[in-house]
């Protein structure tokens, strides 16, 4: 004699082999869902982090390039005033020292490298701004083709 409840036989197929209560098959949507948002995550913040490495390496040829343009003056270009010793930069010096700066940089590696300004403001400072165009690694509906890319540096002539 078996004690306990008695089960019913319950059809392999149709409405009545799942019950309402039963969480049967229940996971896989679930996981397959969260394994889809992981994937999109992970790509949407490894193209995050490759466009700002991307321009961090922009800046860093930016950074060079305004230095070489800072150091541009000659001994002409001094100016002694009330005993300070200021350098004076004239914009064509800055463009000519940039572009040497930049003949030796490695800017190929850089898609749609242009260079926007290279110019002093006040004669004292240099100014450079570069522009690029970024690709990500992975390209697809969550992360764009491509996007432009600006950078701004800027360094000063001074005797201390």
């Amino acid at each position: 004699m078996t004690v306990g409840r008695r089960r019913e036989a319950v059809p392999a197929f149709g409405w009545r082999s799942l019950r309402v209560d039963s969480e049967q098959g229940s996971t896989l949507p679930l996981i397959l869902v969260f394994f889809l948002v992981a994937a999109g995550l992970i790509v949407v913040v490894g193209a995050a982090t490759a466009l700002h490495l991307e321009r961090l390496r922009l800046l860093t040829v930016a950074d060079g390039a305004a230095l070489a343009g800072a150091e541009s003056f000659g001994l002409d270009d001094v100016q002694v005033d009330d005993a300070r010793v200021t350098p004076a930069l004239r914009a064509d010096a800055v463009q000519r020292a940039v572009d040497a700066y930049l003949a030796d940089a490695p800017t190929a590696q850089f898609a749609g490298f242009r260079v926007d300004a290279a110019t002093t403001t006040d004669g004292h400072s240099a100014t450079v701004q570069l522009s690029a165009t970024w690709r990500p690694p992975i390209a697809g509906d969550l992360v764009p083709l491509s996007l432009p890319i600006t950078v701004r540096s800027d360094a000063r002539a001074e005797f201390r």
